[in-house]
């Protein structure tokens, strides 16, 4: 099989994009193992994992990778277990040094930080959310809440109100005075959730946070940062293995495979037109009408076509498949006000059908 590598910063964000992005890599690599910075530019540097571990007892967990996120976007990071995706958001902040490559959060150099601009870097414009909590058991609720503006050092009033304020974002705010082991799981990573928000982060980054939830609460928790998304406008990027939680979340989607991106696009592209096999074995099982919008199947109106029933452009077509099959005419897909295209039953039949395929 061949797997066709597609830079992220050569994919367009979903959606009208104002200003810059917060967060630009370029051409980043981490290999681990002895002289790693030689295998960059080698030939040895698109060995196949296992090959080149044999010859050179290195391990490239992240190749020549590439991307932007934008103001308010939500970039998922998805692949398997050992595809890289952990290791390259750690690289993003230097908790493991990248081997290679350029690296710019909110306009810094993170690869030209010292230690104290990079310390100022996470504890100000970044904030990372991992799979284990880290609470600290001996304090309260609203302590461990507050504990990175008590690391700023925020005043104990004001960092307890902010404290106060972010419990009740989150839906916690009758535990604030609990100790974390009286918390459920899920409560647990909702206080982790509403430490990260408190001190007003740029740029969140989520690995793998909900992995050990049972899948109610990790229901939940979607919900929690779809909501915390679309009330705060925070720039977020998701590292999942899970492809159905990634479709939820993201605006756009990186699949990550042996270390690269092999494709980078939005949930609709990522569905309806994997760049390979390897990308369509991922998402064989995913309804594409669930998935995929008008947008997706519409075509262009003809003469007398544009005064039928109307329906948003980004609707689903599960969701719009009653109007579409209660009347005769094609529905017309609307941007605004504007027609943008036309949905008509064989469309509709077309687009469920692949789901069979």
């Amino acid at each position: 099989m061949t797997t066709t590598t597609v830079s992220a910063d050569a994919v367009e964000p979903a959606g009208e994009q104002r200003g810059d992005p917060l967060i630009r890599a370029h051409g980043v690599w981490k290999v681990f193992g002895p002289h790693a910075e030689r295998i960059i530019g080698s030939p040895d540097a698109d060995l196949p994992r296992g090959e080149l571990r044999e010859k050179t007892g290195c391990v490239a967990a992240v190749r020549d990778v590439s991307l932007e996120v934008w103001p308010g976007e939500v970039f998922v990071v998805m692949g398997l277990s050992g595809s890289g995706k952990s290791t390259l958001v750690r690289t993003l902040i230097r908790l493991i040094e990248p081997t290679a490559g350029a690296i710019e959060i909110t306009g810094r150099d993170v690869i030209a930080a010292t230690p104290a601009e990079l310390r100022d870097l996470r504890r100000h414009a970044v904030s990372m959310i991992f799979q284990h909590f880290g609470l600290l058991a001996h304090r309260r609720v609203i302590d461990n809440v507050a504990f990175g503006l008590e690391v700023q050092g925020v005043p104990k009033s004001k960092r307890l109100e902010r404290a106060a304020e972010m419990l009740r974002l989150v839906g916690l705010e009758d535990a604030a005075n609990q100790f974390p082991d009286q918390l459920s799981g899920g409560m647990q990573q909702r206080v982790g959730v509403a430490r990260a928000f408190a001190v007003d982060p740029k740029v969140m980054l989520y690995d793998e946070p909900f992995s050990a939830l049972d899948p109610l609460i990790r229901r939940d928790m979607q919900d929690e940062v779809c909501r915390l998304q679309e009330e705060t406008g925070k720039t977020m990027i998701f590292i999942t293995h899970d492809l159905p939680e990634a479709l939820r979340l993201g605006d756009r989607i990186a699949i990550m495979r042996d270390g690269r991106f092999v494709q980078v696009g939005t949930p609709e592209e990522v569905v309806g037109s994997p760049a390979d096999e390897y990308v369509a074995n991922f998402v064989r099982d995913i309804p594409r009408s669930h998935v995929l919008t008008l947008r997706w199947i519409m075509r262009d109106a003809r003469p007398g076509e544009e005064d039928g029933p109307r329906l948003d452009v980004q609707t689903t077509v599960r969701e719009a498949v009653p109007m579409i099959a209660a009347n005769e005419r094609p529905v017309c897909a609307v941007d605004g006000a504007k027609v943008v295209g036309v949905v008509d039953r064989d469309a509709v039949l077309q687009a469920i059908a692949g789901e069979r395929d």
